[in-house]
C-alpha cells in the first residue's frame, strides 16, 4: 500500500466523524460494551492505543463490533504494525514517523496516521506521500494557533491534532480548514468505563459526533 492509497484511507476514515476516541484499554471484558456504546453515540473509528497488555485482544474485541472502525495506535515499531493487523486493526496511528515503520505499514497493507510537530516533518512525510497525518502533541506544540500557521505554507496536508484536547478548546481546532477530525479520551473517561456506564458513554459520544467541523 503507497502513501498515496494510505492517506487516502485515513481521509476516508477521518471523515466518518469529528472525533476518534483515543482509548486505553485495561480490562479487555470492558472492550465489546465500550466499543458499542462509542459507535451506537455516531462515533464509529475508535484507535485502541498499545500502551496495555490487554491492547491487542481488545482490538480484536472491538473489531467484531458492527459499525467499528478499529485502528491501533502508538505504533512505534514494525513489530506493533505486525501485531495490530493481525490482531484486526484496519488502521494505525502513531506518534511521530521512522523510515521503518512507515515501510512496515506500507508493508502489511495498513493504512497510517503518522504523526508530526512541525513544518519540517509535516514535509518530510508530504514528500513521501502522506498528505493526511497526526499532529501531535497537539496542545504542547502550540495549540490550534501553530495548526493554522503551518496549514498557510502547507495546505495540501490535513490533519488529525491529538493530544490535550476535550470540550474546552475541540472547537478552536475543528474549525481550522487544515483539520478533519480530532482525537480525544474526553468520550470514554475511566470512570465511566470503570463503572461500565455506557448509556453515559454514548451521551457523550453523541455530543462529540455532534460537533460542527469546517471541512
Amino acid at each position: 500500500m503507497t502513501p498515496a492509497e494510505q492517506s487516502r484511507r485515513a481521509a476516508e476514515i477521518c471523515a466518518l466523524a469529528p472525533v476518534i476516541p483515543v482509548l486505553v484499554i485495561d480490562d479487555v471484558a470492558k472492550a465489546a460494551p465500550l466499543a458499542k456504546a462509542l459507535v451506537a453515540g455516531g462515533l464509529p473509528a475508535l484507535e485502541i492505543t498499545l500502551r496495555t497488555p490487554a491492547a491487542l485482544d481488545a482490538i480484536s474485541a472491538m473489531a467484531e463490533v458492527p459499525g467499528g472502525v478499529v485502528g491501533a495506535g502508538t505504533l512505534l515499531t514494525p513489530a506493533d504494525v505486525k501485531a495490530a493487523k493481525r490482531a484486526g486493526a484496519t488502521f494505525g496511528v502513531s506518534p511521530g514517523a521512522t523510515d521503518r515503520l512507515l515501510d512496515a505499514c506500507a508493508e502489511e497493507g495498513l493504512p497510517l496516521l503518522p504523526g508530526a510537530a512541525t513544518a519540517t516533518e509535516v514535509m518530510t512525510l508530504l514528500e513521501r506521500g502522506y498528505t493526511v497525518q497526526k499532529f501531535f502533541p497537539a496542545e504542547a506544540s502550540g495549540g490550534a494557533p501553530v495548526l493554522a500557521a503551518i496549514g498557510a505554507p502547507i495546505p495540501q496536508v490535513t490533519f488529525c491534532p491529538t493530544g490535550g484536547i476535550g470540550p474546552a478548546n475541540v472547537d478552536a481546532y475543528l474549525k481550522l480548514a487544515n483539520v478533519s477530525c480530532v482525537g480525544g479520551s474526553w468520550v470514554a473517561p475511566k470512570d465511566k468505563v470503570a463503572a461500565e456506564d455506557w448509556a453515559g458513554i454514548e451521551a457523550l459520544a453523541r455530543t462529540a459526533s455532534e460537533l460542527k467541523r469546517a471541512r
